[in-house]
Order: C-alpha cells, then sequence, then structure tokens
C-alpha cells in the first residue's frame, strides 16, 4: 500500500476539504485570521523562554552556559530550515497568508526584527551576567590585551606549532574566486594591503578557524584560576605571520548559516539513499539566511561578504562578543565542579527479573516507563534479550534517530546474524540524521536485516518494536511502544514514556503496521493503534467532538494535552469549539503553540502552559474524561499538520487502570509546577507563576527525588532478597 496517497501535491490531506461531514467544519467560524497566532513567532517566544532559563539566577552557573548554547543551536537550526522556507515561498512570489493571516514577507520581516532583540538579549546575558560570575569562580575568557606577558609568549609558541601547519590563507581575486564557506563554521577575513605598494589597493583573505581544535585555549596561570583565549583571537594577533609582504589593514570574525532544508523527488528516485547523499552536498551550497559579523566590522569588509554571499543588510547580524556561543557547551564539558551543576541523576530501574527474562514481566501486566527518570535500559534489553533468545523468530523495528555507537543497532545486527528474521524501517530523511542513518541501514544490510528506508512522500516518524516469539504450541507478539526515540543518549535528557505490552490486539495492529510499512496493505480496520496519516486526524477530531458533547450534554467533560507543538488549524478550531461548548482543556506545550488562550467568547475555558527544565519535555499525552469514561493515549505525533498528514505516526491507547492513573498523577504534577512553568497570558506572552500563596514545585526535581527514592527502596528489597534463607515446602 502507498500510504502517501491520500497527500494532494499541496501537501494538504485530501480529506480536507469544506462541506465534507463529520470531518471538518463546513463554516470558518472557529478559522478566523485573529484566532491564531504565527508559528515562527511563537517558536521564537519558545527560544525566548530557553533564555529565560540561562538568565536565571535560579540555574547553577554552568547549567545557564549550557542553556545559552540551546538557545544559540536552536537559533541556528530555525534559520537553516523554518526561515529558509519562507525564503523560498517568497523567490517563488508566494504571498497566500498563513494561519494567522502573514504572508512570507511580512512573517520574514517580523522574525528579523525579533532576532536582533534577541541576539542583544543573548550577549547582554553572555557578557554582563554570566562571564563575570565565571570570573568569580576562577574561570576567565579573557581577550589580548589582559594577557600577561607570559601567557603572549604562550600563545605565539602555539600558533607555530598547533596552528601555523592546519589553517589553509584563502585570497580571493581575479585568479582565485572567492572560496566556498561552510555552514556554521566560524572565519576569519581580513582586508590586506601590500607593503611598499605605493598605489592603494586592497586584498581580501579568509580563513576557516579550524573546527579540529578546542576554541578555548587554556593558558598558563596562577593556581585557583584557570583562563582560557579562544582560538580566533589567537590567529588574528598572528594574521601578520599568513599574508608575509602585506599588512592588514583590518579583520573580522564572521559565521554564516545556509538554506539546510533538503528537498529530494523521492518519486523519481531510483536509489533514495545516493539521491539522499548528494542532497546532503548540496547543503553546502544553500543559500545564505544569515551572517553574523563582529560588532564594529570594517565597512569595506563588509559589503565584499554581502555582494559575495549575496546577503541582505536585515540578514546581517552584528555580534558583540564571541561568535557561535554554541560553543559554550564545551566549555561545560570541561570542568568537573559539582557545585556549578545539577546534581547527579541516578534514574530507576524496574525490579531485576527484567534484567533475566522482561518477556516473563510483559506477560504479567503491560510496563509503564517515563523516561529518564525510569531508565532506558529496559528498552535496550528487550531487544537484546530477543537477539539472542532461540524462542524468538522475528524482529520488527521502526528506527527515526539512534545514537552514534547505538546498542539497538548492534542487538538488531546481532539478532539477524543469528538467523532470526529482522525487519527494520530506518527513516533516512530524518534531518540532519541523514548521514548517519544512511550508514546505520547499510551496516544492518550487510548483517542480514532487511531493511526499508522510509515511505515514499512521508517520514516514518512512529516509534514501535515487536517481538514475535515462540511459547509452547502458540506464537506471542511483544510489542514497545513510544512517545520518544531509540536514542540511548538522549533518553537520558528528553522526557518520553513508553509501554511494553503483549496484549493480542495490538501485537496484531502492529504486525498489520510493519505489513503496511514493508509492502501493500490496506487492512479495512484497527483494534487499538490509531495511525497517521490515514486516520489519526479524523480520529482526534471525532475525539475532541465527542468531548464537546459530553459538555452539552451536562456530563463531566475535560481534556488534557501534553505535546512538543501545536500547530494545526483545523484542531485548534475543534479546541476552540469544545472550549465554547464548556469543555475544560488544559494544555501543556513546550514550544510552538498556535492557539490563543483566555480569549472572552472563544477560549475561556482553555489554559496553556510550557515547561522547560532541566530535562527537554517531549511526551505526548492526550487525555479525555469523556463523562467518566476516561480515555487516555500516548503518541509519537504533535498536534501538526506535518505530524497528522505527512509522516507515519502512531496513537495508542493505555487500557491498564493503575498505568493510567499513574500517567494523570503525572500531568497532574506539572499542572501544579510553579517553578518550572510558564503560563500563556490574555495578551500571548508567557509568565511565570506568582508563588505568593503557593507551595512552590519543580516538578522534574520532583520525579527526580522520586525516581531516586525508588531506585533505593529497590536496591534495598534486593539486597534483602539476596540474603533471604528459602526453605522448600513439601506437599501434604
Amino acid at each position: 500500500m502507498n500510504v502517501a496517497k491520500s497527500i494532494t501535491k499541496t501537501g494538504k490531506p485530501a480529506l480536507i476539504k469544506k462541506g465534507v461531514s463529520n470531518y471538518v467544519k463546513s463554516d470558518e467560524e472557529f478559522l478566523n485570521p485573529d484566532y491564531f497566532i504565527n508559528r515562527e513567532l511563537s517558536w521564537l517566544d519558545f527560544n525566548a523562554r530557553v533564555l529565560e532559563e540561562a538568565r536565571s539566577n535560579e540555574n547553577p552557573l554552568l547549567e545557564r552556559l549550557k542553556f545559552l548554547s540551546i538557545t544559540c543551536s536552536n537559533l541556528d537550526e530555525f534559520f537553516m530550515i523554518r526561515v529558509a522556507s519562507l525564503k523560498e515561498l517568497l523567490h517563488a512570489d508566494y504571498t497566500e497568508p498563513d494561519a494567522s493571516g502573514l504572508s512570507p514577507r511580512q512573517q520574514l520581516k517580523m522574525i528579523s526584527e525579533k532576532t536582533h532583540q534577541m541576539i542583544e538579549r543573548i550577549y547582554s546575558t553572555y557578557n554582563r551576567a554570566l562571564l563575570p560570575k565565571l570570573k568569580k569562580q576562577g574561570i576567565r575568557i579573557l581577550s589580548w590585551d589582559q594577557l600577561s606577558q607570559e601567557q603572549i609568549e604562550f600563545t605565539h609558541k602555539y600558533f607555530k606549532k598547533s596552528l601555523y601547519p592546519v589553517i589553509t590563507p584563502m585570497a580571493a581575486d581575479s585568479a582565485r574566486p572567492f572560496p566556498l564557506i561552510a555552514n556554521r563554521r566560524l572565519n576569519i577575513c581580513a582586508l590586506l594591503m601590500k607593503k611598499g605598494s605605493r598605489k592603494v589597493r586592497y586584498r581580501f583573505a579568509t580563513i576557516e578557524v579550524p573546527s579540529g581544535l578546542s576554541r578555548f585555549v587554556k593558558l598558563p596561570t596562577k593556581e585557583g584560576e584557570t583562563s582560557f583565549i579562544l582560538l580566533e583571537t589567537i590567529i588574528e594577533q598572528h594574521l601578520d605571520q599568513l599574508f608575509i609582504g602585506y599588512s592588514i589593514v583590518s579583520a573580522a570574525s564572521y559565521r554564516i548559516m545556509r538554506n539546510a532544508d533538503l528537498s529530494i523527488d523521492e518519486e523519481d528516485a531510483q536509489d533514495l539513499l545516493k539521491k539522499i547523499q548528494k542532497s546532503l552536498k548540496k547543503r553546502r551550497w544553500g543559500e545564505v539566511m544569515r551572517l553574523e559579523v563582529e560588532k564594529g566590522v570594517d565597512k569595506r569588509l563588509l559589503n565584499i561578504l554581502q555582494e559575495e554571499l549575496s546577503v541582505e543588510s536585515e540578514d546581517v547580524y552584528p555580534i558583540h562578543g564571541p561568535l557561535d556561543l554554541t560553543m559554550l557547551m564545551k566549555l561545560y564539558d570541561l570542568f568537573d565542579l559539582p557545585h556549578l551543576k545539577y546534581p547527579p541523576f541516578y534514574p530507576a530501574h524496574p525490579n531485576n527479573e527484567w534484567e533475566t527474562d522482561i518477556f516473563s514481566v510483559i506477560r504479567r501486566q503491560d510496563l509503564f516507563l517515563h523516561h529518564p527518570y525510569d531508565s532506558f535500559d529496559p528498552v535496550v534489553e528487550f531487544i537484546h534479550q530477543a537477539a539472542e533468545d532461540p524462542n524468538v523468530l522475528a524482529i520488527k523495528q521502526t528506527l527515526y534517530r539512534v545514537s552514534g555507537n547505538s546498542p539497538i543497532v548492534r542487538n538488531l545486527a546481532k539478532a539477524a546474524e543469528n538467523g532470526k528474521q529482522v525487519m527494520v524501517l530506518v527513516e533516512v530523511k530524518a534531518r540532519f540524521d541523514e548521514e548517519q542513518n544512511i550508514n546505520w541501514a547499510r551496516e544492518l544490510d550487510r548483517a542480514g536485516c532487511h531493511v526499508i528506508y522510509g515511505v515514499v512522500g512521508l517520514k516514518t516518524h512512529s516509534k514501535i518494536a515487536m517481538v514475535v516469539r515462540q511459547e509452547g504450541d502458540e506464537i506471542r507478539r511483544y510489542v514497545h511502544l513510544g512517545t520518544g526515540n531509540y536514542n540511548d543518549n538522549t533518553a537520558k535528557i528528553y522526557t518520553d514514556m513508553s509501554l511494553f505490552t503483549c496484549a493480542e490486539k495490538i501485537g496484531e495492529d502492529a504486525t498489520e503496521t510493519f505489513n503496511m510499512l514493508s509492502g501493500y496493505s490496506e487492512p479495512p480496520s484497527w483494534n487499538r493503534l490509531i495511525l497517521a496519516p490515514l486516520w489519526l486526524r479524523k480520529e482526534m477530531t471525532r475525539l475532541i467532538r465527542q468531548e464537546a458533547d459530553q459538555a452539552r450534554a451536562g456530563k463531566p467533560a475535560e481534556m488534557i494535552f501534553k505535546m512538543n507543538s501545536l500547530v494545526d488549524p483545523l484542531i485548534i478550531g475543534e479546541l476552540y469549539e469544545a472550549s465554547c461548548a464548556g469543555v475544560k482543556i488544559q494544555l501543556i506545550v513546550r514550544g510552538i503553540c498556535c492557539l490563543k488562550a483566555g480569549v472572552k467568547g472563544l477560549s475561556e475555558n482553555i489554559s496553556v502552559r510550557s515547561l522547560i527544565g532541566r530535562f527537554l519535555e517531549h511526551s505526548r499525552v492526550y487525555w479525555f474524561k469523556n463523562g467518566g469514561n476516561e480515555q487516555l493515549f500516548l503518541s509519537s505525533a504533535d498536534l501538526m499538520p506535518r505530524n497528522l498528514d505527512r509522516r507515519v505516526e502512531i496513537m495508542f491507547p493505555i487500557d491498564d487502570p493503575a498505568i493510567q492513573e499513574q500517567i494523570k498523577e503525572l500531568l497532574d504534577l506539572q499542572l501544579k509546577d510553579t517553578q518550572r512553568a510558564r503560563v500563556m497570558q490574555k495578551d500571548q506572552t508567557y509568565c511565570r507563576i506568582n508563588h505568593r500563596g503557593r507551595n512552590q514545585l519543580d516538578s522534574q526535581k520532583e520525579l527526580c527525588l522520586r525516581a531516586e527514592n525508588q531506585e533505593k527502596n529497590q536496591e534495598m528489597y534486593n539486597q534483602v532478597e539476596a540474603t533471604r534463607t528459602f526453605i522448600p515446602v513439601t506437599e501434604k
């Protein structure tokens, strides 16, 4: 089956048409542009909330550096993908407004204004708050004029020994074309003039700062202090040794963001892997979206850069400080200073039985894990035991993003080598992980796995693994479903939810899912799983409308949704209608939220909060009160058009009452959070909760404490069990 066939050429779902009964409202009552926040501006507001964590004195100092690094990394990706997409629309003379009524040109103008303000705030945080606090802790990042004579001599030796052999100065003149400037790499440009020449003739040259060397060069210093100088500072001070016979008129650091959004015609691709690899090379030449330069750069240098890189003035960002503060993540890693970081965290583990026989644990009852508070180890062990178990016949799994040294991939390869049938869908279109996923796909293929590279026209974003096991005279299917990736590294810092089950109905649906992905199959009905792009939108719409009907009938009606992003206009319209019907709606949306909360006559019953903290909130949970007959679902999908219409996603029910209560308790805890939460106001700004008269609660900190207590209790239990003497009971 080609699951992309329901998508039109415009990328919109074919069923979304005015007048289609019981699917989309025929009128546009709740689709007024005034009712929507622009997606891109909402994202910038989210990144501003991340920046707030870098500014907050409540966070340890090195964690604040980390938040600032994340803010800058987020902004880079935003320009490479979202701004690039808007620029392409502009080049195509596309003028249609988005759901909020803004044209691409208007959006780009507003993005530029907000980003310039954000960068000013980023460097104000770095220069005025973080650097002075680092200095108090004996950590200094020095400028050239702050160096002692001993430190200057050290930099001379360092340049000659470590930098000079590596650096490649690139001239640009009539015989040497302007060189390729790599995306996101730090560079130094220089304006030169030949010594002794009577004629004033300026020449341009550029140098890429070596990315293989640390930007933080440690300097000799007195005991109790740690001082660094940045790599680019050393290079700038030694330019005369790179351009012998020339005077350095001026020099400055600069950096660019290019369009990194791949455009692949999959229908015409004879070999998808080769097509993607070819497109990856094109990223090197993508249009420049943003040019960062040192504040006060020589206008002659700036003019050359703008002309050669085809950059408009509004896309130039003068920087008051070192460029590319993503480097602060490296500084964080350089120091083992517990008092300047979050306290170490140790996740909880289930009882010991899962380590030897996870299948018997799942047979007794569904197993729920809340990462990172619950260890990700059982997920890895699930595939490991399946690979080694002689009773396992087959393993099938989807992989979207995995770690660089993935134990999941190694175990899948081992399973194939052990003679088991292994089918793996590796999504080679996962943005910025394309190259790594291609390498994994080839490794699995060499090991004997049946490898699929994705579905034509769609990204497979679902997280599902199935193990088929022979148990006596019957076959049993064990299924893992999750809200996050099979990545053992990000599982330590992303909050996600996992479910293990051997429920027969879910096992049947899992089989149908993999048959649909690997072959031509279109099941007429499903038992428990709900898949996008064919069914999830319709079912989500039905569930929201069902809640509205309960409210109109005077029955208990309430919804709690937790997700990364809420963008889809049609779903937002349904939420508005449910609010008007009297449904209480509480939304926990970490990032983009295009819905306006608390608007009189529209969304008075809707509240929106965003949680930003130590861990990245990544779970997707959808809870419906349904007149007292509660329904709770977990999903890989956010409520965005791309998830509902252009991706293979899975929403799955939680049927076990005990697990339902556990998840509801987690939601309730986050709704009571007063430390990490920001709540959307009526003017769509986000504000922290007023602590007065409230018990202060950091939901992430509380969950860490609970996990650690659970782990301690489990260790005590294990010790008691290990020393207990068992007396066999004889039959009477």
